[in-house]
């Protein structure tokens, strides 16, 4: 993970450590985040998008911590749809164009200030969600253009990891990572009796 700039932090009064304590939510994009970014289509009218596993257990992994986890997608599929029901998310939003606006009204609706929010994107249109959240997370191979509105950007690329390197960074840093260890009974993690 690398930091790309504190000016969103030092204006609120508070530290990278201190947002990182708070967050209670985390939105993601589809195409380019969730996946490759690369679409394809049959011999249907249905898309074929390929999803990295390992970024599914990473969801899976946050929403065990309580972290409250869902999609804002600019474009509608059946394939985020099977995606976010597979996953059990706590909400998908789709066929948006103001992910900021789609954030804020799925924090009041969960409870949660915006500054409890992380967003994870990689293009234009994710802008102004990861500019405003709590922290804004570009992946490793975000559009150039979109870098200046994130916080931080990934190491790894979007579909191939990006969201399970942010969901690891995330539970370490609020002490919920040894708690996944013992859950997957992890040699030297295993749960007390």
């Amino acid at each position: 993970m690398k930091l790309l700039s504190e000016q969103k932090f030092l204006k609120r009064g508070t530290t990278l450590e201190e947002t990182l304590q708070g967050i209670k939510l985390i939105a993601l994009d589809v195409d380019g985040v969730l996946t490759d970014g690369r679409i394809g289509y049959g011999g249907t009218a249905d898309e074929i998008k390929f999803f990295y596993v390992r970024d599914g257990s990473g969801v899976t992994m946050l929403r065990r911590a309580g972290i409250f986890v869902g999609i804002i997608s600019g474009r509608r599929s059946r394939a985020n749809q099977t995606r976010a029901a597979e996953l059990k998310l706590d909400f998908l939003v789709e066929e948006c164009w103001n992910k900021w606006e789609s954030l804020l009204n799925i924090a009041r609706e969960k409870g949660v200030s915006p500054n409890e929010c992380l967003f994870i994107g990689d293009d234009m249109i994710d802008g102004g969600a990861l500019a405003n959240a709590g922290i804004g997370i570009a992946v490793g191979d975000a559009a150039e253009a979109v870098l200046p509105a994130a916080d931080l950007q990934t190491d790894a690329f979007g579909g191939h990891g990006a969201v399970r390197e942010t969901a690891e960074w995330l539970l370490k840093a609020q002490g919920k990572w040894e708690m996944q260890l013992r859950h997957y009974h992890i040699p030297g993690h295993e749960p007390t009796i």
